[in-house]
């Protein structure tokens, strides 16, 4: 995939209550970009993906493996494969999510669903 994508012509959607996203997924890995809303919490699960998470904007208490990390804009948190994680956005935020392999989960529309619960997209 060799393209320029605009993050505007992405569709948004609430992947979980609060957590509005759009995605882009190249052939090895899937890019989110979030708008989370102040107080949205981010349930404990985990996933086969590493996940880089990339604060642009606001604040957000990300706990990894039972350990809690304060992340405002410029933090970057790698999030190794099947670690433990969940979180709450303090304020606000935007946030690039970058998961390596692709996130099949995400691009057929199950995302949430298997990860969380069963919370559906």
């Amino acid at each position: 995939m060799a393209a320029a994508i605009a993050w505007a012509d992405q569709p948004e959607r609430e992947i979980i209550p609060g957590f509005h996203g759009r995605l882009i997924h190249s052939d090895r890995m899937t890019f989110l970009l979030w708008r989370i809303d102040a107080g949205a919490p981010l349930p404990e699960h985990n996933h086969e993906h590493e996940q880089v998470v990339h604060m642009l904007e606001g604040e957000f208490e990300l706990v990894l493996d039972g350990v809690p990390h304060r992340c405002t804009a410029g933090t970057v948190l790698v999030i190794p494969p099947n670690a433990r994680h969940s979180g709450r956005a303090i304020t606000d935020c935007v946030v690039m999510d970058v998961f390596a392999p692709v996130r099949e989960d995400y691009r057929s529309g199950e995302g949430a669903a298997t990860l969380l619960g069963g919370v559906r997209e």
